[in-house]
Parts: structure tokens; C-alpha cells; sequence
């Protein structure tokens, strides 16, 4: 089956089919360096850098189940494209259901039930809490489907293979790049930070190596914001933070965050006065450092880890060798690089749609 063929089928009611003839190949995305956690799923193991390279193609058209949190954000876009385009490289059929928000657990597990009910090959979940779908990874292992954890992180030891990098790193590259501004002795920076919602891995990991980066410095974390990664949810957080802190120096937060803070700080005359930093990458976030409107951000190449989750998928299935714990290594982009680094590792191309299912 030839790109042009792949269609996007929404989940839901009154969504549209749209036809991915216009993404580019992705036969040139590897070798790409990665790092490899050994032993694997312990963030405080020690890593190697290696190059990966992906199979040529599935010997089956294996059926893989991709489930995400939502599809709000652009950052969850690129995964998407990352997991759909891989698919079709390889020639294996993806499904792809979004449970519509981090308050919708139930959601998640009930959708990947059913996906799994209707025949998945293996399972690529980015999961909506760090432990609450244990049990349901547990019975999907006892059913000998392999489940692989993508992006956000799961607690499970039943876990078949993690393609993810730490978000603790992420919020501590965020912060050690404000920190280094501002070092001890300095005078103090008030600084709102927003780390996500509640609950999640990728969230509290983000929160603990953030917070820690700026510790020991004159960055004063004067507001901790927890909420859901919509624009709508992270206005208001910025809005309320704003009301109680006319002196604040600092927006940091995650991407929706910083997209949504520019707006607002441009209609109340604050653009001059307080800087904004994302902890991960979205096209959002490249346009803002692009016109000076977002200092900088680390990229965790999403793209890739999406990539890298189909093929350890396809690789656990026909029993070849694989890299049970890998990500991308974590660089910082902002106006010194946000025009020399590859967009493809970390961006969907402008004009491509969600991908809902995959030579199906």
C-alpha cells in the first residue's frame, strides 16, 4: 500500500477522512541517536548512546492498538505522526483512539479493552496516569499482546518496552536554562510555573526536575499551577497567576501554557516584563522563539518516540531483538538554534491531519 492510500479516520461523531498524500517519507529518518537505559525502566540507570536503526518492514501486517490521552495539542499531533508514518513504512495496520483529556482514565482503559477485544497484535499506550492502568497492562500481558509505554510513563514492571525519555529531565533543562540567568546572589525572579495536571507521570517527573534546577538560584517559584493541557484550562491559570503576581518575571510551564501566555501578555502590555519558557516542543512553542515571544524550550524529539514505539512493537512480535528502554537525547532549542535543528524529529509537517487508522 503506497502513502497516498493511508486515510485518517476520526473516532466520533461527524469527523472527516482526510488522505496523508502530502506527508513526506520518512525512509530518511534513521540511523538517529538515542540513548538506552540498562537496566531498563529506572530513569536512574545508566544510559548509552547508540544509533537506531528501525526494520525495513514487518514481516505481518501486525494490527498495533496506539492509544493517547487527547489530541488538544500539537504535541501529541507529532507523536501521531510519528506512530502513522511508521506504520505505513513498516506495513502494519494502526488503530489510534484518544480518550479526550486527563480526567478521562476510564475512557482510556475502556477504549484500550475494546481495541484489544477487537484483535491488536500489541498495544502503544500513552498513558493518562502513571499508575492507574497497571492492572489493565497486567491482564493485556496475560493475554501475550505486548504493551509498549510511549511518551508520558507508566509504574507497571509488566511493561513489554519503554520508548520515552525523562521528564524530569525536560523540567530540569527548562530550568537550569532560567536558573543559569539568574544565579544565586542575584536579585530574586518570581517565576509562575504550570507543570500539567495532576496525576501524570511525564507531570510530576517534569515538576520534580524543574523545581530542583532552580533550587539553589535567585528564581523565586512563587505559584505552582497543576491543570488539564488545554488552551482554554492553562489561560486561566496564567490569567489567575497574573492577578495575584503584578510583578511576576516568568511564565514557565508546558507548551499549551506557553502558546496561551502571549496573548494574554500582549493585551495587558506585559510582553516587555515577563519572559515565557515551554518544558517540550510544539509548533506553537518553534513559532514563539522564532519572533522572540518564547525564550527557549527542550525538545524530547516526539516524532521519534513514536516511531521508535511502532518498531520495538513490531520487533517484540516477531521476536527480534529490540532496546526495551530508549529515547532521544534532550537538547534545549531557542534562538541561537531554532533554525538549524531537524523540525522532522520533533514537529509534524505543517499540514498534516491526525491519523486515526493506518492501512485499514
Amino acid at each position: 500500500m503506497t502513502r497516498g492510500t493511508i486515510l485518517k479516520t476520526a473516532v466520533g461523531a461527524g469527523a472527516l477522512a482526510f488522505a496523508l498524500s502530502s506527508v513526506a517519507s520518512a525512509e530518511d529518518w534513521y540511523p538517529y541517536s538515542i540513548e538506552v537505559w540498562d537496566p531498563p525502566f529506572d530513569m536512574a540507570s545508566p544510559r548509552k548512546s547508540v544509533d537506531y536503526v528501525p526494520l525495513e518492514k514487518a514481516a505481518e501486517p501486525w494490527e498495533i492498538c496506539v492509544s493517547f490521552p487527547h489530541m488538544k495539542d500539537a504535541y501529541w499531533l507529532a507523536v501521531n505522526y510519528g506512530v502513522a508514518d511508521e506504520a505505513e513504512r513498516l506495513g502494519v495496520k494502526m488503530q489510534l483512539v484518544e480518550a479526550g483529556g486527563y480526567t478521562e482514565l476510564n475512557t482510556q482503559i475502556s477504549q484500550i479493552e475494546d481495541c484489544v477485544e477487537a484483535g491488536a497484535d500489541a498495544v502503544v499506550i500513552g498513558a493518562i496516569s502513571f499508575e492507574g492502568l497497571n492492572n489493565l497492562v497486567s491482564e493485556i500481558r496475560g493475554k501475550g499482546i505486548p504493551v509498549i509505554d510511549v511518551i508520558n510513563g507508566m509504574s507497571s514492571p509488566e511493561l513489554s518496552a519503554k520508548s520515552l525519555v525523562s521528564f524530569g529531565e525536560m523540567g530540569a533543562k527548562a530550568g537550569a536554562f532560567v536558573a543559569a540567568k539568574h544565579p544565586t546572589g542575584g536579585d530574586d525572579v518570581k517565576v509562575g510555573w504550570f507543570p500539567g495536571p495532576a496525576g501524570a507521570g511525564w507531570v510530576e517527573a517534569g515538576n520534580e526536575g524543574f523545581l530542583g534546577a532552580v533550587a539553589n538560584s535567585a528564581v523565586d517559584v512563587v505559584e505552582v499551577k497543576y491543570g488539564d493541557t488545554g488552551k482554554e484550562a492553562q489561560s486561566k491559570l496564567v490569567e489567575d497567576t497574573l492577578e495575584a503576581h503584578p510583578d511576576l518575571s516568568y511564565i514557565i510551564g508546558t507548551a499549551v501554557t506557553a502558546e496561551a501566555a502571549i496573548p494574554i501578555l500582549r493585551a495587558r502590555g506585559l510582553t516587555d516584563q515577563v519572559q515565557v519558557v515551554s518544558y517540550y516542543f510544539t509548533p506553537g512553542v518553534y513559532r514563539g522563539i522564532s519572533r522572540g515571544q518564547i525564550m527557549a524550550a527542550p525538545t524530547d524529539s516526539a516524532v521519534v518516540q513514536g516511531r521508535v514505539a511502532v518498531d520495538q512493537a513490531v520487533r517484540i512480535l516477531e521476536g527480534k531483538d529490540y532496546m526495551k528502554h530508549a529515547g532521544p537525547a534532550l537538547y534545549v532549542i531557542d534562538g541561537s538554534n531554532i533554525e538549524s535543528f531537524d523540525r522532522a524529529t520533533s514537529l509534524a509537517p505543517d499540514d498534516f491531519k491526525p491519523v486515526f487508522r493506518v492501512n485499514q
